[in-house]
């Protein structure tokens, strides 16, 4: 009774007798599933670099609008208070005819204000304005009397717009400087008080080149104003987003009666230069996002194209090889037929040696497709990043397409062997 075939033996003598054939398709099937294998990784890894490169592109820019924010606040600071605070009894007319309030109100308003965890405004600077007749400079002036700005208990403090005036010192303004020739530390005159000149306004091209600053009880003593100020000057903040209905509405419902103006042109500026940091910071990043959006979308078109090529290349050429080696041994087909072995144990035995290139060409291409594809994503080849980029999902895409791959372009040349007769074969010989 003849010995039974063990197919799996046939197989692997079948592999062992044709190496350079079954190397070649092995060659084929790691070509193809590398290049997918090594696309999936390099697409995978662009996304993590561009999550990588976003966090600290987030970073930086969000450093950077710290930086250009706080510099846009000192250069909207230095524009001067855009809110101005008047008693609600002043005819706007005249106060716009006469730059000063004839109507006052009590000096606590600002500390009310400041007490109040107001959210529209800050830097609160309570002064009392009056035009008047400098006798001793021989001119009209306006005279302003402030303590300096009231803190706000409920937040940090903050560098002043206006500094206070030290005791018995004046602030002059440049053309009161420049026509009496006046310098730090003169002495000067005003209704019958002497005060030492302790700074010097720059030209500002406006009213204030003929203001003379004092301290607010002095100035309330000279003009007879004792415990009332005209006007507090402040900071729209950022939050009321130039709304002056919003700063209204909180100021009133502290201050039932006062009335509120907006320097609408410098609030603008001031919201406009500290929105444009963090513009340039959102563009940044945007622009960083779109770059590898359209990098990524490349990667994509190019491996849709290539891929279906490389597979339908590879498939072509493990055919070719089957058909060679289908034709070579069908001498050796037919004795196996004679011998017992049935077309489907033929078919075993091509398909079997197909299915074993698939696996090991997979595991190869695997392996170098990772490696070149972690490689190309600019990250180092060390097993944490190998492993980081590889999925599961990625191995069991190769592992099941390239086998698959390489029985079915065997698949043609393993049928058309397995169903010639052994009669027919053998007559041949």
């Amino acid at each position: 009774m003849p010995k039974k075939i063990s197919l799996e033996l046939l197989v692997l003598k079948e592999i062992s007798c044709r190496k350079i054939s079954f190397i070649l398709a092995v060659i084929s099937v790691a070509v193809a599933s590398g290049f997918l294998c090594g696309t999936l990784v390099m697409l995978r890894g662009h996304d993590q670099r561009t999550s990588s490169l976003l966090g600290a592109k987030e970073k930086e820019t969000s450093g950077r609008i710290e930086i250009l924010q706080d510099e846009y606040r000192k250069m909207t600071i230095r524009m001067g208070f855009n809110v101005l605070i008047l008693p609600k009894g002043q005819n706007l007319a005249d106060f716009y005819a006469e730059d000063f309030s004839s109507k006052y109100m009590p000096e606590d308003y600002a500390a009310r204000l400041a007490n109040s965890k107001l959210v529209t405004i800050k830097h609160l600077l309570p002064s009392l304005q009056e035009k008047i007749h400098w006798t001793e400079g021989r001119r009209w002036i306006i005279l302003i009397g402030t303590k300096g700005e009231t803190p706000e208990a409920h937040i940090n403090p903050r560098d002043p717009i206006q500094p206070p005036v030290p005791a018995w010192s004046a602030i002059i303004g440049h053309e009161i400087q420049y026509n009496l020739n006046l310098k730090k530390g003169d002495t000067i005159q005003i209704l019958g008080k002497g005060f030492t000149v302790s700074g010097i306004n720059q030209r500002r091209g406006t009213k204030d080149d003929i203001t003379i600053w004092i301290p607010l009880d002095e100035a309330q003593e000279l003009l007879g104003k004792k415990g009332l100020i005209n006007g507090i000057l402040a900071l729209e903040c950022k939050c009321a987003e130039a709304n002056l209905d919003k700063v209204k509405e909180e100021i009133v419902s502290i201050l039932p009666d006062v009335q509120i103006i907006e320097y609408a042109g410098i609030a603008k500026a001031r919201f406009e230069a500290r929105d444009l940091a963090e513009k340039e910071g959102v563009a940044a990043i945007e622009a960083l996002k779109k770059h590898r959006k359209e990098l990524k979308k490349e990667y994509e078109s190019f491996a849709a194209m290539l891929i279906p090529l490389v597979a339908a290349g590879a498939m072509l050429w493990i055919a070719f090889l089957a058909y060679g080696n289908s034709s070579d041994r069908k001498y050796e087909v037919g004795i196996l037929r004679a011998t017992g072995l049935s077309s489907g144990g033929i078919l075993y035995l091509f398909l079997g040696r197909a299915l074993m290139a698939g696996l090991l060409g997979a595991i190869i291409g695997i392996t170098a497709g990772t490696c070149g594809g972690t490689f190309k994503s600019g990250f180092p080849l060390t097993p944490h990043s190998i492993l980081t980029l590889l999925s599961p999902k990625i191995v069991l895409a190769a592992l099941i397409s390239a086998p698959l791959l390489s029985v079915l372009a065997s698949w043609i040349p393993a049928f058309l062997a397995s169903q010639k007769d052994p009669a027919d074969i053998l007559r041949e010989e």
